[in-house]
């Protein structure tokens, strides 16, 4: 240990706190007050700068509403019932499309990213049909599936299954090749190695794939209850664009915003106290 006090004492370097120039380092760990504090000044600052624009009158309303009138729809909506009763709606179908997704999506995932032979005769199909845009399947889930609900719910499963199928199956192929082999020295079967070592390796990457993709359901919601809706969120902002009701459409748009983020908090949650033996170590 140095006696020279020009010479800091080994480990004063990791204990300072983090200078200006620390907090855009590549990879650099920063204060959690710090990291709470910049997701909140990035919308309060475009918050400002939307009602410094409506209220100096840059904007007619009929293009953007201000951050009040916006208030007062939402406000009205809820103190009429309106807005529970939608929202109900919308995350009923919501849940249903996704699960439904999710349910077919995972073991077809994890199939393909095992078997060379059923990724071969599935993926380009699946590749294909990914990049199809929903909205022209529309005609055909009605001819399927009627003008109820189920039209809406196919209409989010297909919005959601084939993307979420080819990430599943990258978060199986991306495991440590190391791992198997290993299992294969100890004698495991086939079956051991896919339920004690590839299931359990690869579950906090496909957890982390379903949050990311409850996302982009709630992204087709619009489209889902884009025809024959009676009710629903997406159903609301539609029926404002035929009367140019512009406060109800940022509404609409800003609340469906605000369940993704809670339904994205959730997962985070969740999946914080799943895989706990998979947190990242802090230095």
């Amino acid at each position: 240990m140095s006696l020279d006090p020009s010479v800091p004492p080994q480990g004063a370097a990791e204990a300072r706190p983090p200078g200006r120039r620390d907090l855009l380092r590549l990879r650099q760990e920063i204060p959690r007050h710090v990291f709470t504090a910049a997701g909140v000044v990035v919308p309060l600052a475009l918050l400002a700068l939307w009602w410094g624009v409506t209220a100096l009158g840059l904007v007619r309303p009929l293009f953007l509403p201000s951050p009040g009138a916006v208030l007062a729809e939402g406000w009205r909506q809820a103190s009429e019932g309106i807005l529970l009763q939608d929202a109900a709606v919308s995350v009923y179908r919501i849940m249903i499309g996704w699960l439904a997704a999710t349910v077919v999506a995972v073991p077809v995932g994890i199939l393909m990213g095992n078997y060379r032979l059923i990724e071969g005769a599935l993926e380009p199909f699946i590749s294909v049909v990914r990049y199809m845009p929903i909205v022209a399947l529309i005609p055909l889930t009605i001819l399927w599936a009627g003008i109820g609900d189920m039209q809406k719910i196919v209409i989010l499963f297909l919005g959601t299954f084939f993307q979420q199928t080819l990430m599943i199956m990258d978060n199986v192929k991306n495991i440590d090749l190391s791992l198997i082999r290993a299992g294969q020295t100890l004698g495991f079967s086939d079956r051991e190695i896919l339920r004690r070592i590839i299931l359990p390796a690869a579950s906090p990457g496909i957890w982390d794939t379903l949050r990311i993709t409850v996302g982009w359901t709630w992204t087709y919601l619009v489209v889902a209850e884009l025809v024959a809706a009676n009710e629903g969120l997406g159903r609301r902002i539609m029926d404002a664009q035929r009367y140019l009701a512009t406060d109800t459409i940022v509404w609409g748009t800003l609340f469906i915003g605000f369940l993704g983020l809670v339904t994205d908090w959730a997962f985070k949650r969740a999946g914080r106290r799943l895989f706990r033996w998979n947190a990242p170590v802090r230095g």
